[in-house]
């Protein structure tokens, strides 16, 4: 038997977020106000990217600031280790923080200053200053996957995760890694 249909739960009923600000972002506070409807819309237009929605959630709760965990694992070497990458604070969405999706530091920057390739958006630094990022790359259809992005290897692209939320539930804190047993980079 179906129930009546106002007790039909509709997915605004029973959604919930997805990633817990509290676990994601230590406690220096956001880059930006939370996110409205309005800014959001803004910011896709000009980015010309949907962004995922995991991301979004997150950003209404919390937009942006500084991970608490600061590592990721890679499948390959990077030119920070040999088994992950450091990070350090994700992009707010917005305009106003320099280091907002369309602030002065934001993803159209490390594209036009530095080079880096236009494969979508640059959401996350790493603590390199600047000669590594984390993007969320639209060149395939469907959500977007995580990659980092390291300049120091020629631009090389590594796939991090499947989309945003699997990178974010990824982090781990960089003292999990052996950092005294890395093997030296022999690129360098």
């Amino acid at each position: 038997m179906c129930p009546a249909s106002d007790a039909i739960l509709m997915p605004t009923n029973y959604r919930r977020p997805v990633l817990d600000s509290s676990t994601v972002f230590d406690h220096s506070g956001p880059f930006e106000a939370p996110l409205t409807d309005e800014v959001l819309r803004a910011v896709e237009a000009q980015l010309g990217h949907r962004l995922p929605t995991a991301y979004v959630d997150l950003a209404r709760r919390h937009n942006g600031g500084t991970f608490a965990r600061d590592a990721h694992p890679a499948p390959s070497r990077t030119t920070w280790a040999e088994d992950h990458v450091g990070v350090v604070s994700l992009a707010a969405i917005g305009r106003t923080a320099d280091f907002s999706l369309c602030g002065e530091l934001g993803s159209a920057f490390w594209v036009a200053e530095w080079g880096y390739p236009d494969i979508g958006l640059y959401i996350a630094d790493c603590p390199s200053a600047g000669h590594d990022l984390i993007a969320l790359d639209y060149r395939s259809p469907g959500e977007p996957t995580v990659v980092h992005v390291d300049q120091e290897r020629g631009y090389r692209i590594t796939i991090l995760a499947p989309d945003f939320e699997t990178f974010v539930a990824g982090l781990v804190h960089e003292s999990e890694y052996d950092l005294n047993e890395a093997a030296p980079d022999p690129q360098r």
